[in-house]
């Protein structure tokens, strides 16, 4: 039964992690529940509740729902839990820890993560899309992806960045294919990404909880609109659906709001 409903899944419009988050969502469940009716599912929701922040658990009872839908069980369907907005951004990495880390793995001779780091500052990738890079998209300046629904979003590789990126690739004698590979020539994975940049970060003195693919993509939003205050832009270079998700990068993060606090508040 599982199996059918990852091949369903598989047919969706739904990303590669998150087809392997529904069907791990859906084991676990049927390992420690057994039976699939009311009770055991409130029981694995309040299980949620208690291990799991709020975003945690709504994806984990989407991957449940979508699989109740599967075997015509809507009627068992569970009710999301409502996450409270924050009106600060949290663990962005700020712009002075960002260069830090960038001189300092280039200044080391870690190129490929200076470059890692580099690129999904510079462009606002998501991790997923920072693999699928290849050197023919350097020399284009750009890389389109295809979205949800059939849309296209232009990823840019700005001119600064692909003119060093060049010069790295020829020196390693790279023309085509992609380019952030491991140790046996294959592309890196997504936790491997995320484990390096944790190890980096414990080798630098940086705070583990900012050191993170995500946060270099905050990073990118943030300075966008410090230097370039167009939203709607930032939100299509993003690629948002809705200009609402973009808004967040307009509030401070938590670091600034005290800094501002402190140096504005003397009654």
């Amino acid at each position: 039964m599982v199996t059918k409903f990852e091949k369903h899944l598989s047919k969706s419009d739904l990303s590669k992690n998150t087809v392997t988050s529904y069907v791990w969502t859906v084991n676990y469940f049927l390992i420690h529940y057994k039976e699939i009716n009311s009770k055991n599912l409130l029981s694995y929701k309040g299980y949620l509740l208690e291990n799991f922040k709020p975003q945690t658990v709504n994806l984990r009872l989407q991957g449940m729902n979508k699989f109740l839908e599967f075997i015509k069980q809507d009627k068992l369907k569970m009710k999301f839990v409502k996450v409270q907005q924050k009106n600060f951004l949290e663990n962005v990495i700020s712009n002075e820890d960002y260069k830090f880390l960038k001189t300092r793995l280039k200044n080391d001779g870690y190129e490929e993560w200076y470059f890692v780091v580099w690129f999904m500052t510079a462009t606002g990738a998501r991790v997923s899309e920072l693999l699928q890079i290849k050197a023919e998209h350097i020399v284009a300046g750009h890389l389109d992806i295809y979205t949800k629904g059939g849309k296209i979003r232009r990823l840019y590789i700005p001119k600064i960045l692909k003119n060093e990126a060049v010069i790295w690739l020829r020196l390693r004698e790279i023309s085509s294919g992609y380019i952030f590979l491991n140790r046996f020539g294959k592309r890196i994975t997504t936790r491997g990404i995320a484990q390096q940049l944790k190890h980096f970060a414990d080798k630098y003195g940086l705070k583990r909880e900012v050191v993170y693919p995500h946060s270099f993509r905050h990073r990118f939003a943030k300075n966008f609109l410090d230097r370039f205050n167009d939203i709607a832009l930032l939100a299509d270079l993003m690629g948002h659906e809705s200009i609402e998700t973009t808004r967040i990068y307009l509030r401070r993060t938590a670091t600034e709001q005290r800094a501002i606090v402190d140096k504005v508040v003397n009654w």
